[in-house]
């Protein structure tokens, strides 16, 4: 069982490498192959060793994968300046991952829409 100062800690941490990571996307890369991408979770995994990094990117499914392959090319830099600036040891291993609860959402609620039509 995790006791509550770990779990607070990790929470904290995640949500300062969400701040770090968002400001290295959108201002230092400069891969031409990043697009218009946003950092909309990071989840720290238990051991603090791996970060998941949900993106949601604008555009077509190819500039999508495009800015995911120079974002994994990316990964070390980002890695490096986490670690100077926040001040920390070792920086999580970090794992980009398409954010699609977007596109989920949208399609949950059209459902719900189409079932609110049928009722009537």
């Amino acid at each position: 069982m995790e006791n509550r100062g770990q779990k607070y800690h990790r929470g904290r941490m995640a949500e300062a490498l969400r701040e770090e990571i968002t400001a290295l996307v959108e201002g230092e890369l400069g891969d031409p192959r990043i697009g218009l991408v946003s950092v909309s979770e990071v989840q720290l995994g238990p051991d603090g060793k791996t970060a998941r990094v949900f993106l949601s990117i604008a555009g077509s499914e190819e500039e999508g994968e495009q800015s995911l392959a120079g974002l994994k090319a990316a990964g070390g830099y980002i890695r490096h300046e986490l670690v100077s600036r926040l001040g920390i040891r070792q920086a999580p291993e970090i794992i980009f991952v398409l954010d699609e609860s977007e596109a989920h959402g949208g399609r949950i609620d059209e459902l719900l829409h189409r079932i609110q039509k049928r009722r009537r």
